[in-house]
């Protein structure tokens, strides 16, 4: 749980097998409903998790306010600090959630992260399918799980089906899910079923690797 004054929320054992670090998302914070659930899940299978905050959203934190996101280059500076202050990337699995994964994803080779796992990755803008995200992705060497809504306005399986993705890249799609997992109420699945395969997909990645 997190200490005061610390930047960091921790969850599952401190002497877990596998530590992953997870980044939000550019609209919410580390410990938004989502990140909750994803967190609380992966430590209950065994596995150490630890969340931080961008500078950005730290200073939203701390003001009560608005902002947007930091630049990419404050954005990737802080996800190599996180890593060499966690002990390097050899001993850790990076990601996060949508925009959180995606800046894990391009300083993942640099670090040499143990592995990569995204949660909704933002292929393109929604509405705007030819602004890729992708080609990083397609040399990537890092052994990668994206999860992904098969409804996902940032990335359909129909889309990604087409994009040229690196062999250690693998996509575990949850059914009728949208950016954050969600499907519609028509479909027959829940939101909880779906986060819920995803904790499990994710589990036996980092028992995989």
């Amino acid at each position: 749980m997190t200490q005061p004054g610390s930047a960091y929320r921790i969850d599952g054992p401190s002497d877990a097998a596998h530590t992953l670090v997870l980044a939000h998302g550019a609209g919410g914070p580390m410990d938004s409903p989502f990140m909750n659930r994803v967190a609380s899940g992966v430590a209950a299978l065994g596995a150490r998790v630890v969340r931080f905050e961008f500078p950005y959203m730290a200073r939203r934190r701390a003001s009560g306010g608005r902002g947007a996101p930091d630049r990419p280059s404050v954005l990737e500076a802080r996800w190599k600090e996180v890593v060499a202050e966690l002990g390097g990337g050899p001993r850790l699995f990076v990601g996060g959630k949508s925009m959180g994964g995606r800046i894990a994803s391009m300083v993942a080779d640099e670090v040499s992260a143990r592995g990569l796992v995204c949660l909704g990755y933002p292929f393109h803008p929604p509405g705007a399918p030819a602004k890729l995200r992708t080609a990083h992705l397609e040399g990537l060497e890092t052994p990668t799980l994206i999860l992904q809504g098969t409804r996902d306005a940032f990335g359909s399986r129909e889309e990604i089906a087409a994009y040229r993705l690196s062999p250690a890249i693998r996509v575990h799609y949850l059914e009728g899910g949208d950016h954050s997992f969600k499907p519609p109420a028509r479909s027959g699945r829940t939101e909880a079923q779906n986060v819920a395969e995803a904790i499990a997909a994710i589990g036996d990645f980092l028992r995989a690797h």
